[in-house]
């Protein structure tokens, strides 16, 4: 492999798609445990298991020379370090040493502790958009003192009003009532029955968290018709979601129809279904995916997870994305996993003779950058 090509991949910026905000304020070992483990929503019974998996190894792998210790330094070892610098300063090192031109943000979930965007453009010296999540707009909005009969008016202006930073809209259906169900637009009087029965569950006591699905659903078509690139979290996360009701196949109802051929809609993560998600890719010509999120936690694998990404999707519908969250280690590490799969993937294949190095480098560029460009609409 030429070496020339290798400096390439190192020196293109990159734009994270889909991402959240790193940690603001220092925490225990505890939390920075727990943040290495996708899987758990609670504070992790056996601690050391997230140091022992693939994003524990790559972790001290590949950030440890950034925070001044040699690489594969002891878990312990490497903690004190960090502990040392602070958190403010280890996203600083973290963000700006990952190549990130832009970030475009969730700062809907769990931002108590994080960096909001105005922050994160700070601590990482790069350009900041942001991604409405849908099921967070509808939390404020049933908590306010709007009238819930006049629902679907509300909550239509408070996403067209929508600061200029914001270049799109999230729903994650996917947690709280999965893909199996019937996705189209919900009549006007079904949205407000259902927004004045959620704020009297609200009132009653009960939780603020959206889990009706003709509100969701509603959301997710509010966002269509104000012309906004909807991303959708398919596969893996946390224990609250069911995986089986999460493959992107049982969206196909959803995007053969008229409305949702109207934006692009983006399949975020995708891991285990990124073969499913890049089949879909390729049958609708506004469906894109990333493989991000998995890339950091099969850490050494995300190789061969990141070469499946290129199977059947077209390579202008591939885009690059870390969903950190939390430790900004997260957001280094999803930037250097797939700089180094992607030189050893398309090296090979230049080596081979089956790419040539022209064709590996535009592609680099559409993945790393041009396609995000082109579908959000960035300068």
């Amino acid at each position: 492999m030429a070496e020339s090509f290798a400096g390439f991949v190192e020196a293109v910026r990159l734009i994270d798609h889909h991402v959240h905000g790193a940690y603001a304020v220092d925490g225990d070992e505890a939390r920075f445990q727990n943040s290495l483990n996708e899987g758990n929503s609670e504070l992790l019974a056996e601690p050391s298991a997230a140091y022992d998996s693939q994003l524990g190894f790559a972790l001290r792998r590949w950030c440890a020379e950034i925070i001044d210790l040699p690489r594969h330094v002891t878990a312990e070892l490497y903690w004190r370090r960090r502990s040392e610098l602070g958190e403010l300063e280890i996203s600083r090192r973290m963000t700006r040493t990952a190549g990130v031109s832009h970030w475009l943000i969730d700062a809907g979930f769990k931002t108590g502790a994080m960096l909001d965007p105005p922050g994160m453009a700070e601590i990482t010296g790069a350009t900041v958009h942001e991604i409405v999540r849908l099921e967070t707009l509808a939390e404020t909005l049933i908590q306010s003192d709007h009238d819930p009969g006049g629902y679907v008016d509300a909550f239509t202006g408070l996403l067209a009003n929508h600061p200029q930073i914001v270049v799109g809209a999230k729903s994650v259906l996917a947690y709280r009532a999965g893909f199996k169900h019937d996705l189209t637009r919900p009549a006007d009087r079904e949205v407000a029955e259902s927004a004045k029965l959620w704020r009297q569950r609200i009132d009653s006591g009960g939780a603020v968290r959206l889990d009706d699905l003709t509100l969701i659903r509603f959301g997710l078509h509010c966002a269509i018709s104000l012309g906004l690139p909807l991303q959708l979290h398919v596969g893996f996360g946390d224990r609250e979601l069911d995986l089986d009701q999460a493959n992107p196949l049982l969206l196909l109802d959803f995007l053969r129809s008229v409305e949702a051929s109207k934006v692009p809609v983006l399949l975020l993560h995708c891991y285990p279904f990124e073969r499913e998600a890049g089949y879909l890719a390729q049958a609708f010509d506004n469906v894109y995916l990333d493989v991000g999120l998995a890339v950091n936690h099969v850490g050494v694998r995300s190789r061969s997870l990141i070469a499946r990404s290129f199977e059947l999707a077209p390579f202008t519908k591939i885009l690059y994305s870390s969903d950190a969250i939390g430790p900004a280690e997260l957001h280094y590490l999803g930037a250097r996993l797939w700089r180094n799969a992607i030189t050893s993937i398309f090296g090979r294949w230049i080596d081979d003779d089956e790419w040539s190095e022209a064709d590996a480098r535009r592609v680099v560029e559409l993945v790393a950058r041009d396609n995000a460009r082109r579908v959000y609409g960035l300068p």
